[in-house]
């Protein structure tokens, strides 16, 4: 089975590519340098220079001196990379460091350094003994501790095709071979992932997926991880959801003092958190829908219009992220009248507010099935436009964040997710707020009652300041929200292992 389609281009002469024993030289842990490189691959500085003074010159085959996007994608098709993994625009971008649209040897080599370290460091981390070479069962290791599944026939062909000479280990020559043109992180489940695609486009006799790939054995625990997160987030910040319902249903102009003073006297602190229950019920189902919903939305897309699903666009992820955020929203609906209907019922007939099974039930005999998706249509109007600028705009965001305040390809740390989380929740959230508030009036009402009908009664009874009733409390649970779901996130990862 062809299985390296040109990749041995990628390091220059055979004969820099000879192998004095059965590992490289290098047994020693601690900080990495291109010292540790150098002997690694047995070069000297000089004839590394020249290799890639090589391969730079083979990607400026027509000697201007430079490398554009179109060059990069040629060179990687005369080293018979196929168009389904390689990564031109990404390599592109990332060698670019001024950002003046071509790469010249200065970048070029720059990116080579970085990337070599960068390889050479999660190779020392996987041979664990540092034999300076990487056997079949640390590799293995090393992929059931990132939380993936590979049975022995799956390590086998990863090993076949990184290993050129068959001798049933990699070298770091051969490692970096494998990996010196993929431009995104190598961490190992990326490494992993670019393996996936390379076998799966392989110009093999048997082009096909192996069974059992991309089994995580701890995607549950992720699950998990998440559900915690959001359940803490949405317990912390439910005082300020319990405040912007109740705004949003008052007829008369909403001070936020009057409101609070309304929750003590009906329920004490309890009942700031009434309605709580439920929408930690709804965290797992709706994130775990609307995730998984807006990957599959986004690889459709990219499949359909022959590009990455990481290239998609703009409005393309727009879609795909309104598109997933009306599925889960339309399959947890009835929770959600149900938790405004618990937040809302005191309010309205100044009695104590029942179970959550004696409320459902009323709803179900008096008002029908019909009544649990009573405001569907104005939720899904605002939920598409929602979650479509909320995803697109985070994604756009953290691009911005790589091209103007990272370097290289580094990937965003923790305060900068944050912020682009926060600074596109509240755009999302303003945007389409109106609906919202229509939303929660017609889950409120127990008369039947059409979106148009309760817009024009809201505009001509109250203005147009009653569409942005509550929208204060609700932009304030945005970075606490953020901030809680981050932290512990964080936290169930290390307490369930997934780091």
């Amino acid at each position: 089975m062809s299985s390296h389609h040109g990749v041995e281009h990628v390091g220059l002469p055979t004969k820099m590519k000879s192998k004095q024993g059965s590992c490289n030289p290098v047994k020693k842990p601690g900080p990495v340098s291109m010292e540790h490189v150098l002997v690694a691959l047995r070069e000297t500085r000089e004839e590394r220079d020249l290799r890639i003074r090589s391969l730079f010159n083979f990607f400026d085959s027509e000697n201007v001196g430079y490398l554009d996007c179109a060059q990069i994608e040629k060179g990687l098709i005369a080293l018979q990379i196929p168009s389904g993994y390689k990564y031109a625009k990404e390599l592109f971008r990332v060698c670019d460091a001024n950002r003046d649209g071509r790469v010249d040897y200065h970048e070029f080599r720059r990116y080579m350094d970085d990337k070599e370290l960068e390889l050479y460091r999660i190779f020392q981390a996987i041979d664990v003994e540092h034999n300076g070479c990487i056997s079949p069962e640390g590799l293995w290791d090393s992929l059931v501790k990132a939380g993936i599944e590979i049975n022995d026939e799956e390590l086998a062909r990863f090993v076949e095709h990184v290993d050129k000479d068959n001798d049933g280990i990699i070298l770091f020559e051969e490692w970096r071979d494998f990996l010196l043109l993929y431009p995104h992180e190598a961490t190992i489940e990326n490494i992993y992932h670019h393996w996936e695609r390379v076998c799966l486009v392989d110009i093999g006799e048997q082009a096909v997926i192996p069974e059992g790939m991309s089994k995580h054995v701890k995607r549950s625990n992720y699950f998990i991880a998440g559900g915690i997160a959001g359940a803490a987030s949405r317990t912390a910040t439910a005082p300020l959801d319990r405040l912007k319902v109740l705004m949003q249903i008052q007829k008369t102009d909403a001070k936020i003092r009057e409101a609070v003073k309304t929750i003590w006297n009906q329920g004490g602190v309890r009942g700031f958190f009434r309605g709580n229950g439920l929408n930690i019920v709804k965290v797992a189902p709706e994130s775990a829908i609307k995730f998984y919903a807006y990957e599959l939305f986004k690889n459709a897309i990219g499949e359909n219009m022959g590009e990455d699903k990481a290239d998609i666009g703009t409005t393309a992820r727009l879609f795909a992220g309104g598109m997933a955020g009306a599925v889960a929203q339309a399959s947890i609906y009835p929770l959600d009248l149900v938790k405004t209907r618990l937040q809302t019922c005191t309010s309205q007939a100044g009695a104590v507010c029942p179970r959550i099974g004696t409320l459902t039930k009323d709803i179900l005999v008096h008002e029908g099935p019909r009544a649990f998706y009573k405001g569907l249509f104005p939720s899904l109007l605002g939920i598409i436009p929602y979650a479509g600028i909320d995803l697109a705009a985070y994604e756009k965001l953290k691009d911005l964040s790589r091209t103007y305040i990272l370097q290289e390809d580094a990937e965003p740390g923790p305060l900068i997710q944050l912020g682009c989380g926060t600074i596109s929740g509240a755009l999302g959230a303003t945007c389409v707020y109106p609906l919202q508030v229509v939303r929660t009036r017609m889950q409120a009402e127990r008369t039947r009652t059409s979106m148009s009908g309760v817009f024009r009664r809201t505009i001509s009874e109250e203005g147009y300041k009653a569409l942005y009733r509550g929208l204060l409390p609700n932009l304030l649970k945005v970075v606490p929200a953020a901030s809680i779901t981050y932290m512990v996130y964080e936290a169930m990862k290390k307490s369930l292992e997934l780091d």
